[in-house]
This record gives structure tokens, sequence and C-alpha cells, in this order.
């Protein structure tokens, strides 16, 4: 492995290098740093963690001219994410008279307004910076260096569109520099329509394979909480994450999980950003345990100490898997990843086991006492509540492993698609007698 002394940093840089306590660069930065200071489009292939923040802010900062406009724009996806990228160029810009700026939604424009016109950098969420760049709030005719961080998950949040429109306002003679931890179509067509003859890089994903270990349950779905529960309190875990495919999941989770009590707390994107910051700060300071987040909300956040990640609810694809998973196992420490399933999730679920990478072994349920909980209409609709579906009653052989992939074991095990039909069918009927309550009364589940 190279030092920073042989990646063409100047003397300025590294000593601010040493005095933020970096030894030795980390894969990416190695790769990176060098064709960043030659002016070479990039794509760079890494997860969360593994330095890239540090490798582009390095190679970018002594190329910046004092009051000449902005000449770096960073695109994100998530306002958390915005957050700490604006954290690290503010660390190895203290000594140079350069000044940055974040700028995402949920925030009054007059004061982002201000900062641009005072800044060369700027870090932004394309939705945000695109609203500016359309009301003439901001000029990117000096641009030097556009960066897309986390590319693949703004394709995956519906910003490929707001990305190209950014693009227009962008010079043609440009650096542009990508960072994805997975390839895609959209990456692809990136690369070939905005980008000219970018090197590819790649480095090996910062979790430790060897000290991950992954597993799923196979429950009914009126079990589900109570499992988690009993996982909860009964695993040796430090630090823990549990990810829900929506807000109202979120919610509902981490409210319940207080009720039976567990110290847990819910961020999302419904959140106002003051409160997400502050809830934040206690989750880094372990004055809360567990965190219940979508992939939205958590994308972007680096966390240490990260022991359990638990998916309550499985994702959509094996990229947002990967992604879920890559906050334990990190720098060499032990890490669990758990996948609570039931017969809504195994659609999902398959997509994940057909992908040979991973490693996702069964466990079978414990015995696990069963918990009552409160619920309104919402939560019900959204799944927390007991099935309405026959096939919730199913016994953990609901489905099982075969060489086509992950499939039920019967005509009903397709997830909820066919009990699903059915009741909307008949949604007078068979909708109703299947159980579903209006009166919020407590259920097991």
């Amino acid at each position: 492995m190279k030092t920073f002394e042989e990646l063409g940093l100047s003397e300025k840089l590294l000593r601010k290098v040493k005095s933020l306590g970096f030894e030795s660069p980390t894969e990416i930065q190695e790769k990176s740093i060098p064709l960043v200071l030659h002016g070479k489009d990039l794509i760079g292939t890494s997860a969360t963690g593994s330095g890239k923040t540090l490798a582009f802010g390095l190679g970018l900062i002594e190329k910046i001219q004092e009051k000449k406009g902005v000449q770096v724009l960073v695109l994100t996806p998530t306002r958390e994410l915005a957050g700490q990228i604006t954290k690290v160029f503010h660390s190895i810009t203290q000594d140079y008279p350069i000044r940055v700026c974040e700028v995402y939604g949920g925030v009054p424009m007059d004061r982002q307004i201000d900062n641009m016109g005072k800044s060369e950098i700027i870090i932004a969420t394309p939705g945000r910076i695109l609203d500016h760049l359309k009301r003439r709030n901001v000029r990117l005719t000096m641009l030097k260096t556009l960066i897309l961080d986390e590319a693949d998950r703004m394709a995956d949040m519906g910003f490929l569109q707001d990305v190209k429109e950014i693009l227009k306002y962008c010079p043609e003679e440009r650096q542009t520099l990508l960072f994805t931890a997975t390839l895609s179509p959209d990456i692809n067509y990136i690369a070939k329509n905005y980008m000219k003859a970018p090197v590819t890089i790649s480095v090996e994903s910062y979790v430790d394979p060897s000290k991950l270990q992954q597993h799923y349950y196979d429950v009914p779905k009126n079990m589900k909480f109570s499992l988690l529960v009993h996982l909860l309190k009964n695993e040796n875990s430090k630090l823990v994450m549990i990810f829900c495919n929506t807000r109202i999941h979120t919610d509902m989770l981490a409210k319940n999980l207080e009720k039976n009590g567990l110290d847990a707390m819910a961020i999302h994107g419904g959140l106002d950003q003051k409160k997400r910051i502050r809830l934040m700060k206690e989750f880094h300071r372990g004055d809360i345990k567990i965190l219940v987040c979508t992939d939205v909300a958590a994308r972007g956040l680096d966390i240490k100490g990260i022991s359990h990640v638990y998916n309550y609810d499985i994702p959509k694809t094996p990229s947002e898997y990967i992604h879920r998973i890559g906050r334990t196992a990190r720098a060499g420490k032990e890490g669990m990843a758990i996948s609570i399933v039931s017969n809504n999730d195994y659609d999902n679920f398959r997509r994940l086991t057909e992908n040979e990478s991973l490693k996702i072994k069964e466990i079978k349920m414990p015995q696990v006492e069963s918990i009552r909980v409160n619920f309104t209409r919402s939560d019900d609709r959204e799944g927390f509540g007991r099935s309405r579906d026959s096939s919730d009653r199913r016994s953990s052989s609901g489905f099982r492993r075969s060489s086509s992939g992950f499939r039920g074991s019967g005509r009903g095990d397709r997830g909820s698609r066919g009990d699903s039909r059915g009741s909307r069918r008949d949604s007078r009927g068979s909708r109703r007698s299947s159980g579903f309550r209006r009166s919020g009364n407590p259920r097991r589940y």
C-alpha cells in the first residue's frame, strides 16, 4: 500500500492529513487521488465508509481559486450525507481561503442563496440545487468539477432526471467524478453520455465478510414483531439498526419497541432536519441503542459500532440489502445481519437468494412469547397487524430453496399476490371476513 506522500499531495495537504489523524490512505484514496489530481474523469465503486469523500476532497482543494465562483459541485442523495460531506470539506479547507456550503430541501432558500454567492464548493441534493438553478439563484459557469456521490442511490430514488437537468447548467469542459456502490444501466448511461473517457476503479468491500454472519427467520407475519423483541432482548448487541421500507412502518415499529421496554428511535425523511440531527447525535453518543430507519434516511450515515442490522422489511433489491448489511462488520469488528421474513416478503427475499454472492442461512424460530400491541388502520394496511390472508397462518415451512431459487412450497406461496387478488375481487366479503377490524383493539403480532 502506498503512503499519502506517494500520491502527489502538496506538503501543506500532507500536514493537514497528518493533523486529522490519518496515517495511511484507504484503497479508494490510493486509487482515486492521483486521477483526481490529474483531472481525469473517474467512476469509483466503493461502499459508504470507504473514505471516498477524502479521496476527491484532497484531490480538488488546491485547484480551487478564491472568489472565482462555484468551482466544485457535489450531488448527493440525502441531507444527512450532504451534511457529512460538508464536515469533511470544512476539516480540510480550514487553512485555505475557500468557502463551502450545503444546499438541501426543508430549510429556507434565502440563507442558501446568500451562502452560495460566497462559496467555491457546494454540496447539494439534486432537487434543491435544481430549483436554485431554475430560479437563477446560482450559476455554474465557472464549474471545474462535478461529483456524483452515491450515484446508484440517486438513480434508485428517482433523481436521475434531475441530474440530467443539472448537467445542462454545467460547462462541457469539466471533470466529472462518479462514485457508486453498484454498477447499473443508469450508471452506464451517465458514463456514456456525460463523462469523457472515465477511468473505472473498484475497491473491495469495507465490510469484512469473514466477520459478517447473515441469517434469516421464516415466521408467520403475526409473529414478526414478537420475534424481533425476543432477539433484541436476548442478543448480545451494541448499537442496532433496524430497516423498514416505509415511514409508517418505521414510526410504528419504534413506538411499539419503546412500549416493550426497548430504547428505540425512528428516523426517516418525514422528520424535520433539526430533529434528525438531534436524534443522530443521541445515537452516536450511545444514548439510544436502537435506530429504526428507512433506506433513504440511513444512506450515507457513517456510524461506528453497529453490531446488528435487522431487516424487519425485506428490501426490494440485492443492492439495497448489501447497503444495509454494510453498516456492520466494519474495520475488523464482528457483525450480524438478520432478516425476518414472512409471506409478504417472499418475492423480495427470493430476489436476494438468487444473488449467489449472498450467503444467508436459515435459523429456526425459537420459542417466542407472543406480544399484544395496539395499531391503527394505516398500520394494519401496511402489514403490522394480523394478516387478512389465510396464508399468514402458515408455519415457518412456508417456503424453501430450490435449484431455481427461492420459491413457495404451495400454490398460495407466491408472496401475497394470489391472496390480495382474491380479496380485491370480493372486497365486501373475504376482506372483512378475514379478521380486519377497525376498532384499534389490541392484536397479537
